[in-house]
């Protein structure tokens, strides 16, 4: 696991400044602590930060082959590596390490850029081409967009990097939040898609490369993709154990100390009893509990790993929020409102003390169906099925008008569910993944930033890929558009950034893009059953885990917001809501939302902890207050 940058000059004759990719490189330290080197060439320059996990003495990068005529760095974890490389050396590649990245430039150098279908694992690389009369740049980034990898064009030359801040750090890329990121950022929590939070930044998809060359435009290209509809048959427990035991194993090949996280849930159970069925010696497994019960599983974490006979590292921690304001805006170089980043930044630095790589359950709510939300969106789409369209026209409208108010009690908040059960089922969806209403983030601009994001909706995006599948089930659709969305830009994003600001490589075996594209596509009745998520995984599971493990309430690894607002967080709020740029935000606004949650009459925490993290994160960052396309 590593970071890494390079340049790519817009005058193929030029060298890149190893002084500017040192400083990029520099940005990047966190995650690769152990060595830092360089490749610099006509018309480019690549800069790599290594965490030393497989072949510790010899793999160093950028690996270069060819004779030099190719230059490639790679982050992350390839996990069919023996098998590529098996099928490399009986045809005549010599390797110059054990590495398992080294397995790259060599398939590029055989088959071209199609050698990324080839290959299972989370990566990002980048490779530099000088081959032939017209040198290349290849950019990839592995299927499901476990590891990150971001570039801009400039006039200078194209610049790419594993994270925002080794752009910056460049000198080439303004300091300029881009306008369309902030309504984002406010509606769905964190900023996802192509276009970064800095304006002229862009993200590379998952499962996309890139290729340049300096006679043709950038050319962006999609390698791979779920299944476009359902399977019709479904999956007998014996093979989900067996799958499961597969991809598990493939992530267990390293170096270093290797672990899990452990807590109650389901997958990072199955994860760390599978660990231990195919490991000779006791799984080192790493719990953090909460002060709250009701963000706490330690006490099932315990049982679970005396269960398994792990070597179990357990604390309950009272988190001091003030210390996150110090370090993840820094981690998190993007604006990322969950506050879900805190304990997960926390379970990362213990477990750094004890091991280097750790296995996390990661995906396997997204694979199987095991959100409360997918439950919910099954049953709105039966009752959907049930209502004639003029009856649905009727409780959309009836929902639109329906009193919202948390003072209610349950069964008198029906309003969304009327709406949805109405309304278009893309957007109901879409109402169960993110933060707050369009209109309601407009709300808080100046009118002038409002107006110009008049053509801006995010829902667009989500509804685009929620629409793609063109057969099966509404559930399936939603998992779907989660994939291309909510998983890679928030979940994927958070893990990575979290583990890799105390230099911790986690690996995510439910996220094998095998293991997905088995099991996502499987029918409904299979994933969703009784008011029941995750049917299929936790059927198949019962011969391993306790009924404790597979039937206990879902608990969320959340934060106590509403009592740290009250307390060590409410100087930092006020502070932040004074500084918030007023060409973002309308001060009367900011202040009605902090005003309504002081005196109780609207839980505002998330809204304000995103509001919190945003100014910390631009001052962290120096962005200035204008705003970019």
């Amino acid at each position: 696991m590593c970071g890494f940058a390079g340049i790519w000059l817009a005058d193929p004759r030029a060298r890149p400044e190893q002084v500017v990719l040192a400083d990029m490189a520099g940005a990047l330290v966190l995650r690769g602590p152990d060595d830092g080197s360089f490749h610099v060439g006509p018309g480019a320059g690549l800069a790599f930060r290594r965490l030393s996990i497989i072949d510790l003495a010899g793999g160093r990068q950028p690996f270069t082959v060819g004779g030099g005529a190719i230059a490639a760095v790679v982050n992350g974890e390839i996990y069919n590596w023996r098998e590529l490389r098996a099928e490399l050396e009986a045809a005549g590649t010599v390797f110059a390490s054990d590495s398992d990245c080294e397995v790259i430039p060599h398939l590029y150098a055989r088959h071209g850029p199609s050698f990324v279908e080839r290959v299972a694992g989370m990566f990002a690389f980048a490779i530099v081409d000088r081959r032939g009369p017209v040198p290349k740049l290849l950019l990839g980034r592995d299927r499901l967009g476990i590891k990150p990898l971001f570039w801009a064009d400039t006039p200078r030359g194209l610049v790419f990097a594993s994270e925002p801040k080794a752009l910056l750090a460049s000198g080439f890329v303004p300091r300029t939040l881009r306008r369309t990121a902030l309504l984002d950022y406010l509606v769905q929590g964190y900023v996802g898609g192509d276009e970064a939070a800095f304006a002229t930044m862009r993200r590379l998809p998952p499962a996309h490369t890139l290729l340049l060359t300096h006679d043709a435009p950038p050319r962006l290209a999609r390698y791979w993709d779920l299944p476009l509809d359902v399977l019709r048959e479904e999956a007998a427990p014996e093979e989900i154990l067996a799958e499961l035991d597969l991809r598990v194993a493939d992530h267990m090949v390293a170096d270093v100390p290797l672990g899990a996280f452990l807590s109650g849930g389901v997958d990072s159970n199955a994860v760390v009893d599978s660990m231990a069925r195919q490991s000779s010696s006791p799984v080192v497994a790493c719990s953090v509990g909460f002060a709250e019960k009701s963000h706490d599983e330690l006490d099932i974490a315990r049982r679970s790993a005396a269960r398994i006979g792990a070597r179990h590292f357990a604390e309950r921690l009272d988190p001091d929020p003030v210390q996150a304001l110090e370090h993840l805006p820094w981690i998190f170089c993007e604006p990322h409102g969950d506050p879900s980043c805190l304990p997960t930044w926390l379970v990362s630095r213990m477990a750094r003390e004890h091991v280097t790589v750790a296995l996390s359950g990661d995906g396997g709510d997204e694979t199987f169906a095991g959100y409360r939300r997918y439950v919910h969106d099954v049953a709105e789409h039966r009752m959907r099925r049930l209502v004639t369209p003029p009856g649905a026209a009727l409780l959309g409208a009836l929902g639109s008008v329906w009193p919202r108010s948390p003072r209610l009690p349950r069964y008198l908040r029906a309003g969304t569910f009327l709406q949805n059960v109405g309304g278009d089922p893309a957007r109901a969806y879409w109402r169960s993944v993110t933060a707050m209403e369009r209109g309601e983030a407009l709300a808080l601009l100046p009118e002038e930033l409002a107006a110009s994001l008049d053509g801006h909706d995010p829902f667009e995006r989500f509804a685009s890929f929620y629409r793609r599948p063109q057969g099966g089930d509404g559930l399936y659709r939603a998992q779907y558009a989660d994939f291309h969305t909510y998983l890679p830009d928030q979940i994927l994003a958070k893990v990575d950034r979290a583990s890799m600001g105390v230099s911790l490589e986690v690996r995510v075996p439910l996220l094998d893009h095998r293991f997905v594209e088995r099991f996502a596509p499987l029918p409904a009745r299979a994933k969703v059953h009784a008011g029941r998520g995750k049917v299929a995984f936790r059927e198949a599971l019962r011969s391993r885990l306790p009924s404790e493990v597979l039937d206990g309430a879902k608990r969320g690894f959340d934060t106590p917001l509403a009592r740290w607002f009250a307390g060590p967080l409410g100087a930092a709020l006020d502070d932040a809501l004074s500084t918030l740029p007023r060409s973002w935000f309308r001060p009367e606004a900011l202040a009605r939302i902090a005003g309504e949650h002081k005196a109780r009459r609207r839980d505002h925490s998330r809204l304000l902890w995103s509001l919190l993290m945003l100014e910390h994160w631009r001052r962290r960052h120096g962005v200035g207050e204008g705003l970019g396309d």
